[in-house]
């Protein structure tokens, strides 16, 4: 049941990691309340608990910060939890109702929201096939040319996952004339012609890869579905790119792969874990590009989340809240 909106709210934004929502997004129409931007991502529940105290409303950005159930039986004020983008697999909806927390979400367009992932998939891509680090690093310590790229003309884009996103990327792909080809569960043929791509078996979607991008939704069935097995009937010349969920490919699976050099490389955005522990074996792993998950990280992006935002705090505080998440 939804709790009447109290004056003089406390607002805590999480994980404002460029510092940036203030400055995006309309919080100061937002009078009368306190709005605290915390720049750094907290880890420990308990200190997340203390740093949310008080707090009516919690702005989440995707899902950098987890909120299991067992987060809100320790914030009994919490009354609102607003998260960037309509789907939040680190929020448990259910116990977000069972505490009287209403959850919303906010909106992209389509097309937007793929183009902004879309760019970054091929910038890695292009940065893997002509070893742009590697090079940049080279030339800073005084050498010059190094390494030996790869054309993309002739070569085979394998897209596993050929919804909007997919699909924009192996359209990219056909401008740089690669063959594309794709697989996931429930593509047929006939869609995937559709987005100008050829539908193949799924053992062959990894053994005819050069350049193998991911673009599937995280769900029980796509959690680890690229592991050892698949890694190994690559080609030995192929990079893997994810700006998907981390938890598709085996991070285990794909250290011990890019070690052995079973396969070429990886372009990664996406982490089991988020922000990439210190310790973790892909920051030592060779022939890799890893971003901190910037796939939807850009300026335009970032100006409609936190304007949708302050409308969802403010369509709550009217009694009438929107883009409510559900379980």
């Amino acid at each position: 049941m939804l709790r009447a909106y109290r004056e003089g709210m406390k607002i805590v934004v999480l994980d404002d990691y460029q510092g940036v929502a203030r400055e995006l997004g309309p919080f100061d129409t937002l009078t009368g309340d306190q709005v605290e931007v915390l720049r750094e991502h907290v880890d420990d529940q308990d200190e997340l608990v203390e740093a949310l105290r008080g707090a009516e409303v919690v702005v989440a950005m995707r899902e950098r910060t987890a909120f299991p159930a067992g987060l809100f039986d320790r914030l009994p004020d919490l009354r609102l939890l607003v998260t960037t983008g309509m789907l939040n697999a680190a929020i448990d909806l259910a116990a977000a109702a069972e505490h009287g927390v209403t959850v919303s979400g906010t909106v992209m367009s389509g097309s937007a929201k793929s183009s902004n992932t879309a760019e970054l998939t091929w910038a890695l891509i292009l940065a893997c096939r002509r070893h742009v680090v590697a090079e940049d690093r080279a030339l800073r310590n005084g050498r010059w040319q190094t390494t030996l790229g790869t054309d993309l003309a002739g070569s085979t884009l394998a897209v596993l996952g050929l919804g909007r996103l997919g699909t924009q990327v192996a359209r990219i792909g056909q401008a740089f004339d690669t063959r594309v080809i794709a697989w996931s569960h429930n593509l047929t043929p006939e869609r995937a012609a559709e987005a100008g791509a050829t539908w193949v078996p799924r053992e062959q979607l990894f053994a005819d890869a050069d350049v193998l991008t991911v673009h599937l939704k995280l769900s029980e069935r796509s959690t680890g579905l690229i592991g050892a097995p698949e890694l190994a009937a690559m080609k030995t010349t192929a990079i893997l790119v994810n700006t998907s969920r981390g938890p598709i490919v085996d991070e285990t699976a794909l250290v011990a792969a890019l070690t052995t050099g079973s396969i070429a490389g990886a372009g990664l955005d996406v982490y089991d874990t988020e922000p990439l522990p210190a310790g973790n074996p892909l920051r030592g792993a060779p022939n890799t590009v890893l971003l901190p998950h910037l796939g939807y990280v850009t300026e335009a992006g970032y100006r409609t989340m936190f304007q949708q935002v302050v409308e969802d705090i403010a369509a709550w505080r009217s009694g009438s809240p929107v883009r409510v998440l559900t379980a």
